[in-house]
């Protein structure tokens, strides 16, 4: 057993996980970031802001990964490379218009939110209610998102 009363292999799975998901944010947070310097268009004023906000959000839950990481007692993933190697949600290059950036986003958040229903289940199979709690809150509030960017999409 760990210090937090997992089992130490147990949590090594769960870090390895999680260190899939934090390269996953890392390439959302990017991501946003451009949409929100090169997004065109009539609804420029509104999406970048959204974009803001996004981005602001995804750079706190990327430290909350992180730190998560450690608590179990491993070590995040903290170089690109790495990030590049392991994330599924592949650089946006040339994105600046509402309905592309928009896909783009909704996109990301499918694979985010699957990546974090294995976390949930996971976390939930070995005991560690600190990882299964982020994940739930994370869920929750992107299956909103979710809904609402597709609703902007019409």
């Amino acid at each position: 057993m760990n210090r937090i009363g997992l089992d130490k292999t147990e949590a090594q799975q769960l870090a390895k996980q999680l260190n899939d998901l934090l390269a996953n944010y890392q390439l959302f947070y990017m991501n946003l970031r451009a949409f929100h310097w090169n997004i065109k268009g009539e609804k420029f004023f509104e999406l970048h802001a959204k974009f803001e906000e996004l981005y602001d959000e995804t750079l706190l839950k990327v430290d909350e990964i992180a730190e998560r990481i450690l608590t179990l007692g491993e070590e995040p993933a903290h170089t690109f490379t790495k990030y590049l190697e392991l994330s599924e949600i592949k650089e946006q290059e040339g994105l600046n218009d509402a309905h592309s950036t928009v896909n783009s986003v909704l996109d990301s958040f499918e694979i985010l939110i699957r990546k974090q229903r294995v976390l949930l289940d996971l976390s939930d199979q070995y005991g560690d209610e600190g990882t299964n709690a982020l994940m739930s809150d994370y869920i929750r509030e992107q299956e909103k998102l979710v809904w609402m960017y597709t609703a902007f999409l019409g």
